[in-house]
């Protein structure tokens, strides 16, 4: 048996879902969560990130993820600080967005239209994409 995901959007895909659970091995996990973001969500953002790269001067010197980073810490997504192993210093950890839930993202990608409209980023196909 191999991993699998079920959405639970009818009837007969719980009742599969419930079967998968009677029939898993006893050393199998079973995790249920809200459905994170979308393939299409995470093309539409590196497309924003990247057209606001070309078009806001400050940003084009940042990595894409650096640039994220900024608009997920916009959003409030947590972020941390761990020691170094040699207690030397700290370091940023936590700021992923691929843990965010589709309205998470959504939010997300609403943040960057209205920090876009308030630069006059001129956004590409991609960034425009629903």
């Amino acid at each position: 048996m191999g991993s699998r995901t079920i959405f639970l959007i009818g009837e007969s895909q719980r009742d599969y879902a419930k079967r998968s659970i009677d029939e898993a091995p006893a050393d199998y996990v079973c995790k249920i969560t809200k459905v994170t973001r979308s393939d299409k969500q995470n093309r539409k953002l590196w497309a924003m990130i990247r057209d606001i790269q070309e078009q806001v001067p400050e940003t084009a010197t940042r990595s894409a993820d650096d640039v994220k980073c900024q608009f997920l810490n916009t959003l409030g997504v947590e972020m941390r600080y761990l020691p170094t192993l040699d207690g030397g210093g700290v370091f940023p950890t936590g700021m992923r967005s691929s843990q965010l839930n589709k309205e998470q993202f959504a939010a997300l990608i609403e943040l960057i239209f209205a920090w876009g409209a308030r630069h006059e980023i001129r956004w590409s196909k991609e960034s425009l994409e629903p």
